[in-house]
């Protein structure tokens, strides 16, 4: 064999070396990806538990008469469904109640809205 014919080409080591990088950086990507996925999902459970908290307390502002104490129930959106609970708390100002308003799915705390409204007796 001749000394051009050795030096032609790659050697198994250069190909195993190469063929290391390149998993490396799929395995990252691969990472990467599945990220992004996560960080999608935890967005909308945020957004649409931000818009059940929102209509939540916009019913809590407009409703006549809002007895203090603790509500909780469900309220579908999204095709899911979430959990709530609604807590009316007398404040320093005899004529203002706190309405502090709390939503979770599945996965935990989604949302948390809170607002002063009038105290209507």
């Amino acid at each position: 064999m001749t000394d051009r014919a050795a030096r032609e080409g790659f050697t198994l080591i250069e190909l195993l070396v190469a063929l290391a990088v390149f998993s490396l950086a799929a395995l990252a990507l691969l990472n990467l990806s599945g990220e992004n996925i996560r960080s999608a999902a935890r967005v909308e459970d945020r957004t649409l538990g931000g818009i059940v908290a929102e209509n939540l307390a916009v019913q809590a502002a407009v409703t006549p008469r809002l007895a203090e104490g603790q509500t909780s129930g469900e309220t579908p959106m999204g095709g899911r469904q979430w959990r709530w609970t609604r807590s009316v708390v007398a404040t320093e100002d005899p004529d203002l109640v706190r309405v502090d308003i709390r939503v979770s799915s599945d996965e935990g705390q989604a949302a948390e809205r809170s607002l002063f409204r009038e105290r209507l007796s």
